[in-house]
């Protein structure tokens, strides 16, 4: 099983793209290196359109960070990094694409649902560069749709919960209420009612709609999770950005408390390294691998495109093992997994 290690909303933007980003800040990786765009083994320039909270949110972000690394480190180039605030409009995600498309940047990837609408109008006007998305489908001859099966993974966390908590009380804390939160919610509840029928669930979103707070607000996580610990549940799973930390910080002030982590193994993450042991599981979702993949067909001169999905059975997604809290569950965990792969259990999408 992968172990991979996973929102303040810092831009990245060179001199070259200041007068034009919409977001502020200071750059992650703003080291423009003149390398080719793609295709003829001398690099890559891949441009990061990130989601609230960039690089460094120890979850969401930071996966797809850690796919874009991997392939500079591989193929050489540079990459430039973009970052969302909470207070975007289309406007601003439609110009953040646009200046890294203008600046020769490709492929483009923009991290997160929140970019769909402008990656449809901006890819259509760069017919010659690839994009990708993550966590949505983009209908485009040039784009690259990377989708997940979050609920499979958060199934798998919900058994995981069920067969470890002891006041029979789980709760979820989802980041913004929109369609791919609650896939994470949905697999959650299934995973646990499935295993106990008994237990009870407590379920809490921290904004809604447009509103992308959710994501990034450690202090709203924390509330959240305290509120659930003083009511009783003593597993609880956060599928909300960098406010899981908040989350996480909050479990691992009550004693038999379990975390559940997402995105990224946050049991290995340096940042979480003193709750670490308060942490039960991370559902592991692989933004990564996709967009590593998309990176290396670019490079290869074969970019990747339609609706491409990263599924439990293809190691998409999966539930990490550091720390050895689950190895005791196992068998069963692994019973789960077999079914949902065979198609034994159709996992819901939805709530």
């Amino acid at each position: 099983m992968r172990r991979v290690a996973k929102l303040s909303a810092a831009c990245i933007a060179s001199a070259a793209l200041a007068l034009t980003a919409t977001a502020c800040g200071s750059t992650s990786s703003d080291n423009d290196s003149g390398s080719p765009a793609s295709g003829d083994g001398k690099g890559v320039k891949v441009g990061i359109a990130f989601d609230v909270g960039g690089r460094g949110d120890r979850s969401f972000n930071d996966s797809a960070a850690r796919g874009a690394d991997k392939a500079k480190k591989e193929f050489g180039g540079d990459i430039k990094e973009l970052t969302a605030k909470t207070s975007d409009t289309e406007a601003d995600r439609e110009q953040r694409l646009s200046d890294l498309a203008d600046a020769g940047y490709n492929p483009i990837v923009g991290v997160g649902y929140a970019y769909a609408a402008s990656m449809t109008k901006v890819a259509a006007k760069y017919p010659k560069t690839t994009f990708g998305i993550v966590d949505s489908v983009v209908n485009g001859k040039n784009v690259d749709s990377i989708t997940f099966t979050e609920e499979q993974g958060s199934y798998l966390a919900g058994v995981a919960a069920a067969l470890k908590t002891k006041t029979k009380h789980v709760g979820f804390i989802g980041g913004v209420d929109v369609p791919l939160i609650k896939k994470f919610e949905a697999g959650y509840v299934q995973g646990v009612k499935d295993t106990d029928p008994k237990i009870k669930i407590d379920t809490q979103y921290l904004s809604h709609g447009s509103d992308t707070s959710g994501f990034a607000s450690p202090d709203k996580g924390k509330e959240a999770a305290q509120g659930m610990l003083d009511n009783g549940a003593d597993v609880i799973y956060s599928a909300a950005g960098s406010s899981g930390n908040g989350a996480i910080e909050a479990v691992a002030g009550k004693k038999g408390a379990w975390a559940i982590g997402v995105d990224s193994d946050q049991y290995s993450i340096p940042g979480l390294a003193k709750y670490k042991n308060s942490i039960l599981t991370s559902v592991v979702k692989n933004v990564d691998v996709g967009v590593y993949d998309l990176v290396k067909s670019v490079h290869d001169g074969k970019p990747l495109t339609g609706t491409n999905t990263y599924s439990l059975a293809k190691d998409g997604v999966s539930l990490s093992t550091s720390g050895g809290f689950i190895d005791d569950i196992k068998a069963k965990l692994d019973a789960a997994q077999k079914k949902i792969v065979d198609g034994s259990i159709k996992v819901k999408t939805t709530p």
